[in-house]
């Protein structure tokens, strides 16, 4: 059970404006700008950076490195693990998306090899989180999920107790495990599957938090901001056209009152 509060996560927030922590994305094509956008909105900062002969400078002055496998190559395979070597050997923090995993054989291999050396964090969506910790017949539907979050938390938690990372799996309802302690948290809006990589950028922000918190309080604080976020932008929209522009309003103006109203979390 936690004592963690949406007044802890706020306090976290904060932590995140004050140090403006960068954080280093090798991420896909299509979640670049909004990934960066986000991480601007919430205070932190954000670099792009995905040639193989630039990762070894960024370890350096970065705080936080996230790996995303949603557009593949294999100049970009080489760069995301040589990145992960130099921050795990910095005990830096190391985020992994592994997208729509399950899909082929290249990501199948890319995922298995990244996971084998110790991300930190590892957050997806439900089918990729089972995907990811061997449930056979999970159907995959590339970026979407086939299943809800409450079908893989059980697979979060034996995924979590065999990498050593904290796992949070994201759907209607969002979980964060360590393999021992579990927590729920509630908010977004259900437009946004509705609008292409919002998933890819929270998985910059978690990168934010750990990169100023400890790992598994900075991952629950990450995805309250984010949800109780999302929910403010899902009620200002018609449609999932401006919600990009609409969640990045509301992360750089969220405050406790708004986490409060809009979020909650809560012990498993």
């Amino acid at each position: 059970m936690t004592t963690m509060t949406l007044a802890d996560v706020h306090t976290l927030h904060e932590r995140v404006r004050a140090e403006r922590p960068l954080v280093h994305n090798i991420t896909n094509f299509v979640a670049m700008t909004i990934a960066a956008n986000v991480l601007l909105a919430a205070g932190a900062s954000p670099a792009m950076v995905h040639s193989v002969d630039e990762v070894e400078d960024f370890g350096h002055i970065a705080r936080a490195l996230t790996l995303n496998i949603g557009t593949l190559s294999s100049d970009w395979i080489a760069a995301m693990k040589l990145a992960a070597a130099i921050y795990r050997a910095a005990g830096k923090p190391v985020v992994f998306d592994p997208v729509a995993v399950g899909a082929t054989r290249l990501r199948n291999a890319a995922a298995a090899d990244l996971v084998a050396m110790g991300p930190t964090v590892i957050r997806g969506n439900a089918s990729e989180i089972m995907a990811l910790s061997g449930v056979a017949g999970v159907a995959s539907k590339g970026v979407d999920s086939s299943a809800s979050s409450n079908a893989a938390l059980d697979s979060a938690v034996a995924l979590a107790r065999k990498s050593g990372a904290v796992v949070a799996v994201t759907g209607e309802i969002d979980y964060v495990t360590d393999g021992v302690r579990t927590i729920a948290i509630d908010g977004g809006h259900a437009l946004m599957p509705l609008s292409t990589a919002l998933g890819c950028a929270l998985t910059g922000l978690v990168g934010a938090f750990v990169a100023v918190a400890p790992v598994f309080e900075g991952t629950v604080a990450a995805l309250a901001t984010y949800a109780a976020a999302g929910a403010i932008a899902g009620k200002r929209v018609k449609g999932p056209g401006f919600l990009p522009q609409e969640l990045c309003d509301a992360l750089y103006t969220l405050d406790l009152a708004g986490l409060e109203a809009n979020a909650a979390i809560r012990g498993v």
